[in-house]
């Protein structure tokens, strides 16, 4: 009678330990081979090194004219010519309006005629009176009608005068906005009068900054209009007092404008430089934030990645400041962080 086998819960057990075992085994000899073939990735690094640090800054401004007024009538009158075009550039009392001026220039005329008579007959009663034919009472009456119609005359001839707008200083006109003919009054605006070389920029920096600032320090301003473009200049003033509500003072920059470029009212972005050093610096993207601390991959001597704790001062587009944890010289991982561990070998490539 041939044997049975029997099956004993003891040699089932038997068998899921080995399997156990050797699940482990393989395991451990695939994980181990993973490590092997993961032990040196190639990374990317770059050397920690002194950089010029231009410590700035930067705000958003307002282009003003240096000096700016709106040309206006002081009288009510008719405008008979003019003798400006919409732009131009002008000279300290150049002749911009006429208005009709016929009854200022006869009065005018009739004040001269009349003072030069009044003299006359002050000559002739002074000439009487040293033949004592005149009286004093009579020459001190004709010395007051002389100096009533100079009187006269010298406001006939300030009325005649405002009947010519002229421009207070030099600088460019802006559009025109009477017509030969029309009625020119006070308070209406002719045209516009800018001073723009040099021109003015006004912008806020916050009180923190204010012990750094002083006027003379340079400036460069851009604007939107003019791509790649710099314009250069310096600070001419501070404000007396600061805002506030804002915490800021304003300051006024005075900015070079022989192209006539820049115009009142622009907006310009401000880059002030409060001075400028050496320090030590790497790229942004080396730092590694991990809870409070900063750290990098620095490569040791034996090609192999370093976790380093450094301090970060202040920054730059794409770079920081390393105040401590490194040296002129160290490299640094800068790409493939993610595939490294501390003290794991890696292939260095060259930024």
């Amino acid at each position: 009678m041939a044997k049975r086998a029997v099956v004993t819960p003891l040699s089932i057990v038997a068998v899921g330990l080995i399997a156990v075992i050797g699940w482990l085994y393989f395991s451990q000899e695939s994980g181990v081979g993973n490590r092997r073939g993961m032990s040196a990735p190639t990374v990317v690094v770059s050397e920690a090194r002194n950089l010029e640090f231009r410590d700035t800054i930067q705000g958003l401004g307002t282009a003003k004219a240096s000096q700016s007024v709106d040309i206006m009538a002081r009288v009510s009158q008719t405008v008979r010519e003019i003798h400006f075009q919409d732009g131009q550039e002008v000279t300290e009392g150049q002749l911009l309006i006429q208005l009709n001026d016929r009854e200022e220039r006869a009065r005018v005329k009739d004040l001269e005629f009349r003072l030069a008579e009044a003299r006359r007959q002050l000559n002739r009663l002074i000439e009487l009176a040293r033949e004592n034919v005149a009286s004093r009472s009579m020459l001190d009456e004709q010395e007051v009608r002389v100096e009533q119609t100079a009187a006269e005359l010298a406001v006939a001839r300030s009325r005649l005068d405002e009947m010519q707008i002229k421009a207070p200083f030099a600088g460019r006109l802006g559009i025109r906005q009477v017509s030969v003919g029309s009625l020119a009054r006070p308070g209406e605006v002719i045209t516009t009068l800018d001073a723009l070389d040099p021109i003015y920029v006004d912008f806020s920096v916050p009180e923190l900054y204010l012990p750094s600032l002083a006027p003379g320090q340079q400036v460069a301003a851009s604007s939107a209009a003019y791509k790649n473009r710099v314009f250069h200049g310096k600070i001419k003033s501070l404000a007396s007092r600061v805002d506030p509500v804002t915490r800021s003072i304003q300051v006024r920059a005075e900015i070079n404008n022989e192209t006539r470029e820049l115009r009142p009212g622009m907006l310009l972005n401000v880059e002030l430089e409060r001075g400028r050093d050496y320090t030590l610096m790497i790229p942004e993207s080396a730092v590694i934030p991990i809870r409070n601390e900063q750290h990098v991959y620095r490569i040791n001597d034996e090609s192999r990645a370093e976790m380093t704790v450094i301090t970060v001062g202040r920054r730059l587009p794409g770079w920081v400041e390393v105040l401590s944890g490194l040296e002129e010289g160290d490299q640094i991982i800068i790409e493939g962080t993610v595939r490294v561990r501390d003290g794991l070998p890696v292939n260095v490539t060259e930024q």
